[in-house]
């Protein structure tokens, strides 16, 4: 069963470290069978109180495999560069059908 990452993100803090993240990120996103749904683009609020950052949805095979990648070896480089280079909220949710 699919598996979502959920990123808010509330403020870059350092473009230049963002793009270091993105890179990162990206590289071991892609490691772990994960791939971007959301990454930014326009936000419209139809209802309710929703954070008004930027979005990021990534997809991946399964919750064992995101959390696999959000530990690994791989994205730890990444994890470290994103607390200097913006404020997120993150969250993982398993999808149903």
């Amino acid at each position: 069963m699919a598996a979502y990452v959920i990123s808010e993100i509330k403020e870059v803090v350092d473009n230049a470290l963002m793009e270091k993240y993105r890179s990162l990120a990206q590289a071991a996103i892609a490691r772990y069978g994960g791939r971007y749904l959301v990454r930014g683009g326009a936000l419209e609020i139809l209802e309710g109180d929703w954070p008004t950052g930027r979005l990021v949805v990534v997809e991946f095979p399964t919750t064992e495999q995101a959390k696999k990648w959000y530990h690994s070896s791989e994205y730890a480089e990444a994890l470290e560069v994103s607390r200097a280079a913006l404020k997120r909220r993150m969250i993982l949710v398993e999808g149903r059908a």
